[in-house]
C-alpha cells in the first residue's frame, strides 16, 4: 500500500519527518518496503522562462528557444513542444540531468544543425503525470531559475506492506492511528458530519442475500456535475499509485485508500429498477470495469438491478452501469460482504481489486455510515448536486468481543514489564476500550484481535520491541546434546558431500505445473491444491527431478556451458487413505560439458549415465547406504532413456537410486536441447544403521603389514553386469579381501562371440603375518569359484 506524507499528515498531526515515520511503522510491525522522493530526482531540473520562440531553419515542427534560467546570458534550446511560447514558465534540463521517465542523461548537442543546451520537459518525462502534449507551464510568478525540485518540494511516498492480520491498515487512517498511539502524532478526528437528505431515495435498495451481503446501505445524490477531482486528491491518489479518472470515481477511492471502506457510484440513468444484492443466477455473465466478461456462479453475491447483473460484488463494478462526464444522478452503494465469501468468489474468477484485498480481509462494519457520509460531503462539495435519505437495507456485525485482560501477561508473554497505566493508554489509543477489572472491549475494525495474547503484543508492538530484553536459554552444565534428528543431521551429510563433489544446490518450489508433474507420477495419483498461488503451480512435486530441469533449461538458455545442479527435498504422494505422505529425496542435473575443449582433451565431452552412477554411490555412502550390497538393475522410469539408466536396489524391491540419461521425451518435454543426465535418491528408504545413536566413532589402527594386490582376467557373457561379478569376486574371501575394482572391460579379438573380458584388481590385507604362495593361492581358488558362480572362467 503506497500513500503520500503529505497525505499521512492530513490525518495526523505530526512534525515527524519521512525516515523517523519509516522506522516506526517497522517497529510497529508494519514493513516498509521503500520510501521513495519524487523531488531528489528533480535537482538538476529548473524552473526557466522563454524569452522568444523563433521557427527552426530546417524543421517545421521544432522552434528555437531563447530560455531564462535567471543567469548573465540566456541559454538556446530546441523544443518540439506545441505549446512553447515566448512568456512561458516552464521545466528545463540542463546537461548531467536524467530524465526520470527514461533515464536518459541530458547534454548539450545540435539538433538539425542548430545548437541546443538541455531540454524542456512535459509532466510523463519527469514522471508527474501523463501529459506529453505539451511542456509544462507554471504560474507566471514561479521563480526562474530555482531548483525544480525545491519549488514543487518534497512529498516523499511509502511504499507500506500490510499483512493479511491488519485489515485496520489497509487504509491511510489506520496506519496512523498505530502511529499516534506509538506517540509520533495526535490522530485528527474523521470530518464526517452527517449529511441530511432532502427528499426520499426514488431507488429501492435491498438485500436478498443476508448471508454474502448482511447490510447494504444505498442513497441517490441528484444534479452533480462530474469533471476532474481537486488536485489535493489527485496527487493523493498518484502517490498511491492510482490514475485520476473522474471526481465521481476518485472520491471513491479516496475514500477507499484513505479509511479502507470500498465504495461504489453508480449511474442512476443505467440502472432499471430495484437495487439488489444477491445470489447470482445459473448462467449469469457480467462484463467488469477491467473490460473482461465473467461467467458467475450461483453462489456469488452480486448487484443487480431488474436488467441484470451490474457488480461483482465487493470485487469490481460493472462497465455498463459506471460514472462518465455525461452522469448527472449517482446511487451511491456502501455495503457490507462476508469476508470469505468475497475470497472464495474472487479465487474462483482469478479476479482481483483493491476492493477484494480489503472486503477479504474484513472491513470495519460500523463505518458504513461514515463512509456513506464522507463520500456524500465530497461529492456535494465537488460536483454539487442534492442528496436524498440512506436507505439501509440488512444489519451489519457489529457486536463486539470482550477479552477478560491480566496485565501482568505483558511481561509473563511479552517479555518486558509494562505499567499498567501504559497499557490502558496504548490500548485507548488503538480504539480498545478498557474496563475497571481489565475487560477489554476490542474495537469493529480489528477481527483479528482474539484473546488475551492478542492484547499482549498490541500493547508490545506499541510499546517497543525494542525494549524487550535478550535473554538466553537456560541451558544444563557440561556437553550440550545434540538437538537435531537423525533425517537432519543425514541432510547435512550429504548436502555437505554434494556441494564438495562440485555441485551446486538449488531450491526450487514444491509446486508445479500440472503436466509437468503428471510426467514423473510414475502412475501414483498427484496431491492438486484447493488454493494455489498461482494457477500454474497448482500440483504438489512427486518428483525434485522437475524443479531441478526447469533451472537446467534457464541456466542454459543464459549460455551455461555446464550446469551441474543438486537439491534435497521432499517430494509429495498420497499416502494409505489418501493421508499426505512426504518422503526425504536427493536429486542431481548434470548437463552440457563435462570437460570443456582443450589441447590436451580435443572436443567437449558431455556427461553420461557412469558419470551419474559414479555421483549416485558416492552420495549413498556418504548417507551411511551400504553401497557394496547394492545390485544394479533395471526399470528407473519412463523419464529415463531405457538403454542408458538403472536403478540401485538394496534386495530386488528396495530401490534406493535411479540414474541415467534423460530420455529424449522428457528432454523434449522440458524443451532442452543439451545432453542430460539426472539421478534421485531416495534418502527415506536408506536402513539405519545398526548403534547408529552412538555419539564418537570406533578406534582406528592402521593394517600392521603391506596390502598385496592380485589381477584376474575373467571370460563372461556379455549380459552379465559387472556389478554382479565385482560383488562374487568381492564376497569370495572377506576376511582377506577388503577392496576389488574392475579396470578393463575387452571385447575383440581373442575373445569369443557373445562374452568379454573383465579385468579385476583385488587388494588383500594380511593381518597377523605376510601371505606366503599357499596362501595367496587358496584366497585366488576362492576368487575363481567365487566368478563361476557368475559363469565366469578364467581368462588363458
Amino acid at each position: 500500500m503506497k500513500f503520500s506524507l503529505s497525505w499521512l499528515r492530513s490525518v495526523l498531526d505530526t512534525k515527524a519527518d519521512a525516515k523517523l515515520i519509516a522506522e516506526k511503522l517497522t517497529s510497529l510491525g508494519l514493513e516498509i518496503e521503500g520510501v521513495e522522493d519524487a523531488s531528489a530526482a528533480l535537482t538538476k531540473f529548473r524552473v526557466a522562462r522563454v524569452l522568444s520562440a523563433d521557427k527552426h531553419p530546417q524543421a517545421d515542427k521544432l522552434q528555437v528557444l531563447s530560455v531564462d534560467l535567471g543567469e548573465a546570458a540566456p541559454l538556446q534550446v530546441v523544443c518540439g513542444a506545441p505549446n512553447a511560447r515566448a512568456g512561458l514558465v516552464g521545466v528545463l534540463g540542463v546537461a548531467g540531468a536524467v530524465v526520470p521517465s527514461n533515464g536518459m542523461v541530458l547534454r548539450n548537442s545540435a539538433i538539425r544543425g542548430v545548437e541546443s543546451n538541455g531540454m524542456m520537459c512535459s509532466t510523463r518525462e519527469l514522471c508527474l503525470g501523463e501529459d506529453h502534449d505539451g511542456i509544462i507551464e507554471l504560474p507566471a510568478d514561479a521563480p526562474v531559475g530555482t531548483s525544480f525540485a525545491d519549488y514543487i518540494g518534497s512529498d516523499p511516498v511509502f511504499d507500506v506492506a500490510i499483512t493479511p492480520n491488519r485489515p485496520d491498515c489497509m487504509g491511510v487512517y489506520g496506519i496512523a492511528r498505530d502511529l499516534a498511539a506509538a506517540g509520533l502524532g495526535v490522530l485528527k478526528p474523521i470530518a464526517a458530519a452527517p449529511v441530511a437528505g432532502s427528499f426520499a431515495c426514488p431507488v429501492e435498495v435491498r438485500t436478498d442475500d443476508a448471508e454474502g451481503c448482511p447490510a447494504f446501505y444505498g442513497r441517490v445524490i441528484r444534479g452533480v456535475k462530474n469533471g476532474p477531482s481537486p488536485k489535493w486528491m489527485q496527487d493523493f491518489l498518484k502517490s498511491a499509485g492510482q490514475r485520476p479518472i473522474s471526481a465521481l470515481v476518485d472520491v471513491t477511492n479516496f475514500v477507499m485508500l484513505g479509511y479502507g471502506r470500498p465504495a461504489h457510484a453508480y449511474d442512476l440513468a443505467k440502472l432499471s429498477g430495484a437495487v439488489v444484492a444477491r445470489k447470482a443466477a445459473a448462467g449469469e455473465k457480467v462484463t467488469a470495469l477491467n473490460g473482461k466478461e465473467y461467467a458467475l456462479e450461483p453462489w456469488m453475491t452480486v448487484i443487480a438491478d431488474d436488467a441484470g447483473v451490474h457488480d461483482i460484488a465487493g470485487i469490481m463494478g460493472g462497465e455498463h452501469s459506471g460514472c462518465d462526464d455525461t452522469t448527472a444522478d449517482v446511487l451511491l452503494e456502501v455495503a457490507y460482504f462476508d469476508p470469505a465469501s468475497i475470497a472464495r468468489t474472487g479465487q474462483a474468477l482469478a479476479l482481483a481489486s483493491d476492493a477484494r484485498g480489503r472486503f477479504e480481509r474484513g472491513v470495519d462494519p460500523a463505518f458504513l455510515d461514515t463512509g456513506m457520509d464522507l463520500l456524500t460531503a465530497l461529492i456535494l462539495e465537488i460536483c454539487g448536486g442534492e442528496a436524498s435519505e440512506v436507505v439501509r437495507a440488512g444489519q451489519p456485525p457489529l457486536a463486539r468481543k470482550t477479552i477478560a485482560y491480566d496485565p501482568a501477561l505483558a511481561g509473563r508473554l511479552g517479555g518486558v514489564d509494562v505499567a499498567g497505566g501504559e497499557q490502558k493508554r496504548i490500548l485507548a489509543a488503538l480504539g480498545f476500550a478498557v474496563a475497571a477489572d481489565w475487560t477489554v472491549t476490542v474495537p469493529t475494525w480489528r477481527p483479528d484481535v482474539d484473546g488475551a495474547p492478542d492484547i499482549v503484543e498490541e500493547v508490545i508492538r506499541v510499546h517497543g520491541l525494542d525494549a524487550v530484553p535478550s535473554t538466553p536459554l537456560p541451558r544444563a552444565d557440561g556437553v550440550a546434546k545434540p538437538t537435531a534428528t537423525a533425517a537432519q543431521m543425514l541432510e547435512r551429510r550429504v548436502r555437505r558431500a554434494a556441494a564438495a563433489r562440485g555441485l551446486h544446490e538449488a531450491v526450487t518450489w514444491s509446486f508445479l505445473p500440472e503436466a509437468e508433474a503428471a510426467h514423473f507420477a510414475d502412475g501414483e495419483a498427484l496431491w492438486t491444491l484447493a488454493n494455489p498461488i498461482s494457477e500454474d503451480l497448482k500440483t504438489m512435486r512427486p518428483s525434485l527431478l522437475p524443479g531441478l530441469l526447469s533451472a537446467v533449461k534457464r541456466n542454459l538458455d543464459r549460455g551455461a556451458a555446464s550446469v551441474r545442479l543438486f537439491e534435497i527435498g521432499r517430494r509429495y504422494l498420497r499416502g494409505a487413505g489418501g493421508a499426505s505422505d512426504e518422503k526425504l529425496s536427493l536429486a542431481v542435473v548434470l548437463a552440457g560439458e563435462k570437460v570443456a575443449r582443450g589441447w590436451a582433451s580435443g572436443k567437449a565431452a558431455a556427461f553420461d549415465a557412469f558419470d551419474a552412477k559414479a555421483e549416485a554411490l558416492a552420495l549413498l555412502a556418504e548417507a551411511g547406504a551400504p553401497v557394496d550390497n547394492l545390485q544394479v538393475m533395471g526399470e528407473a522410469g519412463a523419464q529415463f532413456h531405457p538403454g542408458q539408466s538403472a536403478t540401485l536396489r538394496l534386495g530386488p524391491k528396495t530401490v534406493l537410486a535411479r540414474f541415467g540419461v534423460l530420455h529424449p521425451a522428457t528432454a523434449k518435454a522440458f524443451d532442452i536441447g543439451a545432453p542430460v543426465v539426472v539421478l534421485e535418491l531416495f534418502l527415506d528408504r536408506i536402513p539405519a544403521k545398526k548403534g547408529a545413536g552412538a555419539f564418537a566413532r570406533p578406534h582406528f589402527a592402521p593394517p600392521p603389514l603391506q596390502a598385496v594386490t592380485r589381477d584376474f582376467a575373467f571370460l563372461v557373457s556379455a549380459d552379465v553386469a559387472a556389478g554382479d561379478l565385482l560383488r562374487s569376486v568381492k564376497g569370495a574371501d572377506k576376511s582377506n579381501i577388503v577392496a576389488a575394482r574392475v579396470f578393463d572391460d575387452f571385447r575383440g579379438a581373442g575373445v569369443p562371440e557373445g562374452q568379454k573380458s573383465l579385468a579385476i584388481e583385488v587388494t588383500l590385507q594380511p593381518v597377523e603375518k605376510s601371505y606366503d604362495e599357499a596362501a595367496l593361492k587358496a584366497i585366488a581358488d576362492k576368487v575363481v569359484a567365487a566368478a563361476a558362480k557368475q559363469g565366469a572362467s578364467l581368462r588363458g
